[in-house]
């Protein structure tokens, strides 16, 4: 190395840290922890109107979906798949009985979503979703896009419990 080279790296700055990425940023490739247990992210699913993210996370055969949403302060859900039916979007109840379960509707939207990596619809586009909590908290969400439905169950995540452990 020539000596003006040194002279040059002596005197330049260093390269600023790259900032952390938030759990709002994360992606296929990235680890986190969810309630002490490490997931992969394979996948990603954003709605930029909600400013709201599910992502797929992978724990070896275990597919989980962690649904971020950042409105007052930042919500967490954690859901699994789970084997059920509709017909048309047009029809989905307010209130669904499920598995001594009654979950009640809290929500109902739509909006364009984009998707990365692994996920229940490989590519963006509208999206509908209907969101339901029963009376001892848990959680219900339905999805619909390209004519398929994905039923989730799921509950509720404490912030503290979500840890980023690696980003890309």
């Amino acid at each position: 190395m020539s000596l003006l080279k040194r002279i040059k790296n002596i005197i330049s700055k260093p390269e600023p840290p790259k900032p952390e990425k938030t759990v709002l940023q994360l992606g296929p490739g990235d680890i986190v922890d969810v309630s002490l247990v490490t997931y992969q992210v394979v996948g990603r699913t954003h709605n930029r109107q909600r400013n709201a993210v599910v992502l797929t996370l992978a724990d070896g055969n275990t597919i989980r979906y962690l649904h971020i949403e950042e409105r007052e302060r930042t919500v967490y859900a954690l859901y699994e798949p789970i084997d059920g039916r509709l017909d048309t979007p047009d029809e989905v109840p307010t209130t669904i009985e499920m598995e001594d379960h009654t979950y009640y509707m809290e929500e109902r939207y739509s909006g364009m979503v984009t998707a990365a990596g692994k996920t229940p619809f490989m590519h963006g586009g509208e999206q509908y979703v209907w969101q339901y909590q029963s009376d001892d908290y848990k959680l219900l969400r339905i999805e619909w896009q390209d004519g398929r439905f994905m039923l989730y169950e799921g509950e509720s995540v404490l912030p503290a419990d979500v840890q980023v452990t690696r980003g890309s």
